[in-house]
């Protein structure tokens, strides 16, 4: 998995105006589309980094029979999704 790397998730918007990702897809070093379905999301947190605003992610799945832990970013301004890392 690789840092920063671009993602499309499909996610819920509840009432209240939060946002719980569900799925992402991505492209694997193999370059196949990879589906990762997210089974927690651990945490959430609001960041701001030189005047944007993104919603962290921590995020646990499975995926090909290992568990992952990695940070998914929303990027409020440009709704848009990135891995930021993998979790150990």
């Amino acid at each position: 998995m690789l840092r920063n790397c671009p993602v499309d998730v499909i996610s819920v918007c509840s009432a209240d105006g939060s946002i719980k990702p569900l799925r992402l897809r991505m492209e694997d070093e193999e370059h196949q589309l990879l589906r990762v379905d997210i089974d927690e999301v651990i945490s959430v947190k609001e960041i701001q980094y030189v005047g944007i605003e993104a919603h962290v992610f921590l995020c646990r799945a499975t995926v090909r029979g290992k568990e992952w832990m990695f940070e998914l970013k929303y990027t409020i301004r440009t709704h848009s999704w990135c891995i930021m890392r993998k979790v150990y």
